[in-house]
């Protein structure tokens, strides 16, 4: 009797065993992605360095580089020259999505004159919404991007160009004006 009363425990034990390998995970988020025109409005520049509003086209899917395929100043003033091959950009992004479609990560954006080593770099929030599931990939809609920016003119800048360490910007995706959304977003604007 106590030879079958082990082996009931055993096979007992083995079915609880299997039955936990069974379970799904509910983990998976949505992914999203986006494409387009965003344009800058930078705030708290002075002289030259208010100038710098630009619009920038790139894409990223979900996570990693900016894949930049534009970018054009309104007006440089004497931070950047114009023109073609004036200057490098890169950057990332992080597009989290919830299950409810609310997107919200960091994102970077560095600008480096060719001719100077003048660098503009924003760092922010993008935030947005998207149409994605758990088994497509949505598409961002109502981007936009709050953070700061700083400027340190290279060695050979213009002198009529100077530091800035403490910019605040907003971003808009297709836009000239945009109202953020998410709270990080919101947060970051009252700063402004």
């Amino acid at each position: 009797m106590k030879k079958l009363a082990i082996l009931f425990v055993l096979a007992l034990e083995i079915a609880v065993c299997g039955c936990g390998g069974n379970t799904t995970s509910s983990t998976s988020t949505p992914t999203t992605s986006t494409n387009g025109n965003w344009e800058a409005q930078l705030i708290n520049g002075t002289g030259q360095a208010s100038l710098l509003n630009f619009v920038v086209s790139f894409s990223v899917n979900n996570t990693g580089p900016l894949d930049i395929t534009g970018f054009s100043f309104f007006n440089a003033g004497s931070c950047f020259q114009t023109g073609t091959d004036a200057e490098t950009e890169s950057g990332t992004a992080t597009l989290s999505t919830t299950n409810a479609g609310t997107v919200s990560g960091p994102f970077t954006l560095t600008v480096t004159a060719a001719g100077t080593g003048t660098a503009l770099a924003l760092t922010g929030t993008i935030s947005g919404t998207s149409n994605g599931t758990t088994t497509t990939t949505g598409t961002l809609s109502g981007g936009s991007v709050v953070g700061t920016w700083t400027l340190k003119p290279g060695s050979g800048a213009d002198s009529s160009c100077t530091e800035v360490t403490d910019g605040t910007f907003i971003m808009c995706q297709g836009a000239t004006t945009c109202t953020p959304t998410g709270a990080a977003a919101v947060d970051a604007i009252e700063k402004f």
